[in-house]
């Protein structure tokens, strides 16, 4: 899986580094503040794809004695650079957007042709990167190109909102609606920042996993309960980068033997590993009327 990852982070370094040329160009040219937004909020995609590229590298080397746990927290970490980067870029958008309406009377004229042409294959070329980017970081659950994914699609909504504000403007030639678009803009990216901040900071300290990851792990405990497992004690899990990890402790009937014991514990592993593709799962057990068992009930 990591070829595949290495693979999706390098195709939208190339595909961004060309869209904040063509970007830098079309906005130059034509005037548009809304343009130069756009060339600013692909440079920071840019920046977040290198990102995601040195993460999922980084990530993907195995455990060692420095890091027993692996390397997954380098995703995580890259994905809360990424949303402080979105924010960051949407603020610098909104200052320039006000700038421009402040002196609406002394900005030129827009040269929407070339503007419009670019934004359109700007978003062609991002609905595609996006759309690719998130089936591979759904398949490698990786938190480095959902990140990378959700910072491109902001990127189409927004060159979107710029290009019907260039169509607009070649039909009314009110200048003033670039300005507009460019705040629209802000807005949408700075949303998208702070939700892939939200999510990559909870891996980061160990938050639980999402309610819908906790109600498939409790389905299947729930096939075992009333047989040989008396009840479930605690539940604790994490995420880092792809790698969930979930710790289970479990009553079982105090006549079981160790053997039976083992049993039950590889059935309930490799349930669980039928469900998530990345995960590490850690039983203990405890006898129900054990001193232990009852002062945690």
């Amino acid at each position: 899986m990591s070829r595949l990852t290495k693979k999706a982070a390098s195709l939208s370094v190339i595909s961004n580094t060309l869209l904040v040329v063509l970007k830098l160009f079309a906005g130059t040219v034509s005037g548009s503040i809304s343009i130069i937004s756009e060339a600013i909020h692909s440079a920071s995609d840019l920046l977040a794809s290198f990102l995601a590229l040195f993460s999922v590298s980084r990530s993907s080397q195995p455990a060692d004695s420095e890091h027993p746990f692996g390397h997954g927290k380098y995703e995580d970490f890259s994905g809360l650079i990424e949303g402080g980067l979105i924010i960051f870029a949407a603020v610098y958008i909104i200052g320039e957007a006000v700038e421009k309406l402040m002196h609406y009377n002394s900005v030129k004229p827009i040269d929407t042709a070339i503007g419009i042409t670019v934004m359109f294959v700007a978003v062609i070329c991002n609905s595609f990167l996006s759309f690719y980017l998130s089936k591979v970081a759904q398949k490698t659950d990786s938190m480095a190109l959902y990140a990378d994914a959700e910072h491109i699609k902001t990127d189409v909504w927004s060159s979107l909102a710029v290009l019907g504000g260039l169509i607009a403007i070649k039909i009314t030639s009110l200048n003033f609606i670039d300005s507009v678009m460019a705040f629209i803009v802000a807005v949408i990216i700075a949303h998208a920042g702070m939700v892939v901040c939200k999510k990559s900071l909870n891996n980061l300290l160990d938050g639980s996993l999402p309610k819908e990851d906790l109600e498939l792990i409790n389905k299947v405990l729930s096939l075992h309960s009333g047989n040989d497992i008396v009840r479930c004690i605690s539940l604790q899990t994490r995420k880092s980068g792809p790698l969930r990890t979930i710790n289970l402790k479990l009553s079982v009937n105090e006549s079981i033997t160790i053997k039976e014991g083992h049993k039950i514990c590889d059935k309930i592993e490799n349930e669980i590993k039928a469900v998530f593709s990345n995960v590490d799962v850690v039983i203990h057990l405890e006898p129900e009327n054990s001193d232990v068992s009852n002062k945690l009930a």
